[in-house]
C-alpha cells in the first residue's frame, strides 16, 4: 500500500505539472511617481465589469479546480473537514444583556449562518427563542447578520443584515418577544469600508446610527464614504431622519456611538480611517455637540461611566496606554485626571463594533490588557486601585465583556486548545462561574502542546512565536506559520477546531506576533506601519528562520499562511525569500501597493500604508510591493490565492494581478493558483459550505506540497 500511494502521488504530480495556467495577455501601462517610471502589464485585470476579466477569472478557477480536485485523498480530507466543521456543536457569540433579557448569535452547524436568539437565564438555554434566522431568509447561506443592538427596555432588537459578503448592512427591527419584523428598514447603516454602529435612545423609541450616502445622494463611487451620524425615530421615514454629526469629518471617518441612558447624553468616537487616530464628541441634553479631543491628541477610546463622566484610554506619554477620567467633557474647561497608570502590559483598544475593552460598572472598572499575544481582564475600583481579577485560562484570550446587574459582567475566554468558554463574574463574591453558553469542542486537542518562544529579528527585536505542536509531530517535520502584522491588531490565542485536521497528520501550527500589531502597544504598531513596514516582513522571516534553525521544520516542510494585510505579508515574503518555504496560502491579500489606495476601500488604508503622493511613502511601498518585486526567471514556491468576488475591504483585482504576474515570471514547475468565490466577500461572513470548501482546498494543497501522505483518522 505504501508503494501504491507513492505511485499515485507521482502520477498526480506529473498530471498537475503538465497542466499550464491560462494565458494572460499583457497591456503595458506606464505611470510616473516622483520621477520613477513604473510599468504595469495587467492594469486591464482591475476592471471587473469587463467580460474579458470575468472570462479570465473563470478560466483561472477552472485551472485551480483541475489541480485541486486531482490532489491525493481529497474526498477523505473533505469527509474529515466536514465532520469537524459540521459537527452539531453549538457556540454563541455577540452576547448582549438588556432589561433582564439576553440576546446572542447562535452558531449551530450544519446551518450555514449564525442566527439571533433571546433567552431569559444563563442557566436555561433550552427555552431560547429564535428571533431572526438568515438561513430561513436565504437557504444558500449568503445572507448574514453583521451585528445586533437590543433596545434599553429589551423589547426590540436592531439587526444589521447584509448579503453576498458585501457587508452593506440595512437595519431591520424585530420584536424581542415574537421575532416579528416591526417598523421600517433603515438602509446603508453598515459598510465593509467604514463599518457601522447604532445606539438606542433611553426611551427605546429611536436610535442614533451611522448613515452612509444612499443612491442619488452622491456619485456611486462614494457610497461607502462620508459616514455621518443621524437619529431615526421609529415609525417615520428614514429619508427624513435628523442629521446629528459628521459634516466636515474626514472622507474616511469611522464612527462609533454610545448613549448614557440615565441622562440621554451621547458619546461619539471617530477614527480617521484605519490608522488609529481618534477624535471624540459628546452631545448634551440640549442637542448640542461638543468636541473634547482631536485627531493627534492620542486619546484613543472613550466610554461613559454610570455617573456620566467619561473614562478614556490615552497614549499621551503612555504608548502602552493608561486610563483617565474626564469630567464635564462638554465644557471647554473639562478636566482629565490620571486614574490607572501605564504598566508593563498594553491596554487593549477596540473599535469597529468589537466588544469593549474598557467597561465601567457602578463600582468597578474592567480593563482588557494585551500580554504580547495573550490577553486578560483586570479589575479596578473607581479610584483606580487594582482588585482581584476573574479566573482565566493560561496563554489565552478574553473578550465579549457585557455588563450585567450591579458590578457583574459576562465575558468569554479561549485558548489555542480550548474552545470559547463564557463566564459570569460575580464581582461581590469574586467568583468566576462557567455558563451554559460555553462551547463544547468537536475534537480533542489534549495532546497538543502550546509554547511561546522568541525569534530575533534583523534589528534585534524579539518576536513571539506561539507554537502548537501535536504529540505525533516529528522534529523536523511539516509546519504551518501564520502571521498578520498590521493596523495595531492583536493576534490573540484562538481555538480553531479545523486545525485538528493538520494536527492529526503531525503538522505543527505556529502563530507569530509581528510588529505592526498592537501586542506591545502603539510603539510596536508604529514600528511596522508606513515607512517601517519592512520590519513586519523581517520579523516574519526571523520567525520562520528560528523554526528552521531550532529543528522544528525545514524549508522543504514549511508552509506560510496569512490573509488580508497578512496576504500582503505572504506576497512580500515569497518575493523577498522565495526559497524560504515550500508553499504559500494567501487569503484576500493586498499585492499592488501603488494602486491599493485607488480601490473603494483604499483611502482607509492610507494612514496605515501611506500614499504614493508622498515621496517617502512611495519609495517604501515600491520597495516591498509584492507585485512590483516579482522577478522573471525565479523559482517561486507553490502558491494559492483565495479571493471573493464581492470583497468590500480588499479589491479582488489585487489577487488577479498578482496571480497573472507570478504565473508569467515563475521558472519552477510549482503551481500558482487563483480561487475566486462567487457571492463571497472578505471571508468573515461566508456560509459554512464555503468555509468547508476553502478548508478542504487549503488542507489538500498543504498536505500534497508538504509531502504528507494523508491518513484518515
Amino acid at each position: 500500500m505504501k508503494y501504491l500511494n507513492a505511485i499515485i502521488i507521482v502520477v498526480l504530480w506529473v498530471a498537475c505539472a503538465s497542466a499550464q495556467p491560462p494565458a494572460t495577455r499583457t497591456s503595458p501601462t506606464v505611470d510616473s511617481y516622483h520621477g520613477v517610471d513604473v510599468q504595469d502589464n495587467y492594469r486591464w485585470l482591475e476592471n471587473w465589469d469587463d467580460d474579458e476579466v470575468k472570462e479570465w477569472s473563470a478560466s483561472q478557477n477552472q485551472y485551480a479546480r483541475q489541480y485541486l480536485d486531482a490532489l491525493p485523498n481529497v474526498e477523505s480530507i473533505r469527509n474529515r473537514v466536514t465532520e469537524i466543521m459540521s459537527a452539531r456543536v453549538v457556540s454563541y457569540d455577540g452576547v448582549r444583556y438588556s432589561a433582564g433579557k439576553y440576546f446572542a448569535m447562535k452558531n449551530q452547524p450544519p446551518k450555514e449562518q449564525p442566527f439571533l436568539i433571546r433567552f431569559d437565564s444563563l442557566d436555561d438555554l433550552q427555552h431560547a427563542r429564535v428571533l431572526f434566522d438568515p438561513n430561513v431568509v436565504d437557504t444558500a447561506g449568503t445572507t448574514s447578520v453583521d451585528w445586533i443592538e437590543p433596545s434599553p427596555d429589551g423589547s426590540l432588537v436592531a439587526i444589521s443584515i447584509s448579503s453576498g459578503g458585501s457587508e452593506v448592512g440595512d437595519v431591520t427591527i424585530v420584536d424581542a418577544g415574537t421575532g416579528e419584523k416591526v417598523f421600517e428598514v433603515v438602509p446603508r447603516v453598515n459598510s465593509g469600508t467604514a463599518g457601522g454602529d447604532l445606539a438606542w435612545s433611553p426611551d427605546s423609541e429611536g436610535f442614533y446610527y451611522t448613515r452612509h450616502p444612499r443612491p442619488g445622494e452622491r456619485e456611486e463611487v462614494d457610497l461607502n464614504f462620508y459616514q455621518q451620524l443621524y437619529y431615526h425615530k421609529l415609525g417615520t421615514d428614514s429619508a427624513k431622519d435628523r442629521y446629528e454629526l459628521g459634516q466636515g469629518f474626514p472622507r474616511i471617518a469611522e464612527i462609533e456611538v454610545e448613549v448614557h441612558h440615565p441622562t440621554g447624553m451621547v458619546l461619539c468616537n471617530v477614527q480617521n480611517g484605519d490608522g488609529g487616530e481618534f477624535a471624540h464628541y459628546v452631545r448634551t441634553t440640549d442637542g448640542k455637540w461638543h468636541q473634547f479631543s482631536h485627531f493627534g491628541d492620542k486619546l484613543v477610546q472613550a466610554t461613559f461611566e454610570p455617573s456620566g463622566s467619561v473614562l478614556a484610554i490615552t497614549r499621551e506619554d503612555a504608548p502602552r496606554g493608561k486610563i483617565v477620567r474626564i469630567t464635564n467633557p462638554a465644557s471647554e474647561s473639562h478636566t482629565s485626571t490620571n486614574l490607572i497608570p501605564q504598566g508593563d502590559d498594553t491596554v487593549v483598544t477596540s473599535f469597529y463594533r468589537a466588544p469593549p475593552s474598557l467597561v465601567a460598572t457602578p463600582n468597578r472598572i474592567y480593563v482588557t490588557y494585551q500580554l504580547g499575544g495573550p490577553s486578560e481582564i483586570r479589575v479596578f475600583d473607581r479610584n483606580g486601585s487594582e482588585l482581584a481579577k476573574p479566573t482565566q485560562l493560561p496563554i489565552s484570550s478574553v473578550g465579549g465583556i457585557e455588563p450585567l446587574t450591579k458590578d457583574d459582567i459576562l465575558f468569554h475566554n479561549s485558548s489555542y486548545v480550548e474552545p470559547t468558554l463564557w463566564y459570569h463574574y460575580e464581582a461581590t463574591e469574586g467568583k468566576t462561574i462557567r455558563t451554559e453558553l460555553s462551547s463544547k469542542s468537536p475534537v480533542d486537542m489534549s495532546n497538543v502542546r502550546v509554547s511561546r518562544e522568541f525569534a530575533t529579528s534583523k534589528d534585534g527585536t524579539k518576536v513571539p512565536i506561539n507554537i502548537q505542536r501535536p504529540a505525533s509531530a516529528k522534529r523536523p517535520g511539516p509546519l504551518v506559520l501564520y502571521g498578520y502584522g498590521g493596523y495595531g491588531i492583536n493576534l490573540t490565542p484562538r481555538f480553531r477546531a479545523s486545525n485538528q485536521v493538520l494536527f492529526e497528520q503531525g503538522v505543527t501550527y505556529a502563530v507569530a506576533n509581528l510588529r505592526g500589531g498592537g501586542e506591545y502597544g502603539e510603539a510596536w504598531h508604529l514600528a511596522g506601519n508606513l515607512t517601517n513596514k519592512q520590519n513586519v516582513f523581517d520579523d516574519f522571516y526571523a520567525a520562520a528562520r528560528y523554526l528552521i534553525d531550532q529543528g522544528y521544520t525545514t524549508s522543504d516542510q514549511l508552509a506560510i499562511m496569512g490573509g488580508s494585510n497578512g496576504g500582503l505579508l505572504m506576497g512580500a515574503t515569497l518575493t523577498q525569500h522565495p526559497d524560504l518555504m515550500k508553499c504559500v496560502v494567501s487569503y484576500v491579500g493586498i499585492y499592488d501597493m501603488l494602486r491599493v489606495e485607488l480601490s473603494p476601500n483604499g483611502s482607509f488604508n492610507i494612514p496605515e500604508f501611506g500614499t504614493v503622493q508622498n515621496t517617502d511613502h512611495f519609495h517604501a511601498m515600491r520597495a516591498y510591493s509584492p507585485l512590483h518585486n516579482v522577478k522573471d526567471g525565479t523559482k517561486y514556491p507553490a502558491t494559492i490565492f483565495f479571493t471573493g468576488e464581492n470583497d468590500p475591504r480588499v479589491d479582488p483585482m489585487q489577487s488577479r494581478k498578482m496571480t497573472a504576474r507570478l504565473q508569467a515570471a515563475s521558472k519552477s514547475d510549482e503551481p500558482v493558483l487563483l480561487r475566486t468565490s462567487a457571492n463571497a466577500g472578505h471571508g468573515g461572513d461566508s456560509g459554512l459550505s464555503e468555509q468547508i470548501e476553502q478548508a478542504v482546498d487549503t488542507d489538500a494543497f498543504l498536505f500534497y506540497n508538504l509531502g504528507i501522505d494523508y491518513r484518515p483518522k
